[in-house]
């Protein structure tokens, strides 16, 4: 299991900023997905990598029909990121961004992935890529450096897991949320999921208030666990999801909810199984749209601004500091069952994916759904939570939900505001 993504950042900046900001050379840390391609494949991979690239390169150099969701992000993206230096040049020929059924090349792109399928993931970190990347970095009054890159190396973890009702769970540890869909999950288990029905008011008004206090958790303890000592074995654990059940009221919405108190301390998925019974789980992204706005001088991509997402607070897990990496979102997850494969799942959206999570554990596991129906089920997304960037919730935040949940539960599920 996989996020693909393994961040840090090399240098401290000392400005005035209440918050990271969301584009431009400050948010960059070091892209560690290349290494994390290389890394999977010298574990498991059997074909070359130039082979397994050269879909990739050919589709850059020459084009494929942009589809419309595609354009519509693409162009949502424009106004602000065509200011930067490299991002017109790279997606906007003729001067706009492409329009549904364009074909669209990037030639530049195709070259970068030529030099990485022939020189490996050095020709990324240590080779001519990782100069120029250094180089306009420093030019747009950014950090990054050429020793950030060469001196980059992935992890492998170790996943956490619970038992839900007899499946386990699988999700990856901090600095990823992926805890957070266990934590509801805990909690969840408590209660008669089934008997309550899909898209019931009592299940609305109990799931999402299980959302609410784990993220509470995500907001204070999920951070770099390099840098703090992260009490993960209670966070996931049966007995401290029963003290945190009690906090809720099955009559009243809380505005805000308390953190436990516990000793310590623009993406994509996805997923393959093979006829030998592996499965891969994988996320990519950068995060916030197509990223920084960062495009270095003919590679062909924008950077990531991951570096948004680590707090300024003074004393916060999360704060920013040197070779940390920022609280992510991105968490691939799969889910066994005595011991064998079962399913391998994932979805997109920022802090909608652990909640996404518990949403298609609960749609098979208690509404006894096929994987079809659990994926194309309605969906519930609260929103408003405290964050680990900071912030506090003290309004209860708000709820989104999918047509296909009846108005009748709707108005049932909205009880008093605690």
């Amino acid at each position: 299991m996989l996020s693909l993504f393994f961040i840090r950042l090399g240098r401290d900046w000392e400005n005035n900023y209440s918050a990271i900001p969301s584009f431009g050379a400050l948010p960059v840390s070091v892209p560690g997905c290349v290494d994390g391609w290389f890394a999977v494949h010298n574990r498991f991979g059997k074909m070359d990598m130039e082979q397994i690239l050269n879909p990739a390169i050919q589709y850059a150099r020459n084009g494929f029909p942009v589809s419309e969701l595609i354009a519509y992000y693409m162009n949502a993206s424009a106004n602000r990121l065509m200011k930067y230096k490299g991002f017109s040049e790279t997606y906007m020929p003729n001067g706009k961004m492409p329009k549904k059924g364009d074909i669209f090349k990037n030639a530049y792109l195709a070259n970068t992935l030529e030099k990485i399928a022939k020189g490996g993931r050095d020709a990324f970190y240590k080779g001519d890529i990782a100069k120029t990347i250094a180089k306009y970095m420093k030019e747009q009054g950014g950090f990054l450096s050429y020793d950030d890159l060469a001196s980059h190396k992935s992890e492998w973890v170790d996943p956490v897991s619970i038992n839900y009702r007899g499946y386990d769970i699988w999700e990856l540890p901090p600095n990823g949320q992926g805890t957070a869909a266990l934590q509801m999950l805990n909690i969840l288990e408590e209660y008669n999921i089934a008997q309550m029905g899909f898209g019931s008011s009592d299940y609305l008004h109990t799931f999402i208030e299980a959302k609410k206090l784990a993220f509470e958790d995500r907001a204070k303890y999920y951070c770099d666990p390099d840098f703090s000592k992260i009490p993960l074995k209670k966070l996931i654990s049966k007995e401290y999801a029963l003290e945190r059940k009690a906090l809720i009221d099955p009559n009243k919405s809380a505005k805000s909810y308390p953190a436990g108190e516990l000793e310590q301390g623009n993406t994509i998925y996805l997923t393959v199984a093979d006829k030998e019974g592996n499965m891969v789980s994988l996320i990519q992204s950068n995060y916030r749209g197509m990223g920084s706005g960062m495009t270095p001088d003919s590679l062909g991509f924008v950077l990531q601004d991951r570096g948004e997402l680590f707090s300024l607070e003074e004393g916060h897990a999360n704060v920013f500091e040197p070779g940390k990496r920022p609280f992510h979102t991105i968490i691939p997850a799969f889910i066994t069952k005595d011991g064998k494969p079962y399913v391998s799942f994932g979805l997109m959206g920022g802090a909608m994916q652990p909640q996404g999570h518990a949403q298609i554990v609960v749609n098979l596991i208690d509404f006894k759904m096929n994987l079809q129906e659990a994926g194309d089920a309605a969906r519930i997304r609260h929103d408003g939570s405290s964050q680990p960037t900071g912030g506090k919730m003290t309004d209860g935040g708000w709820v989104n939900l999918e047509s296909g949940i009846s108005y009748q539960s709707i108005r049932v599920s909205s009880p008093e505001i605690a």
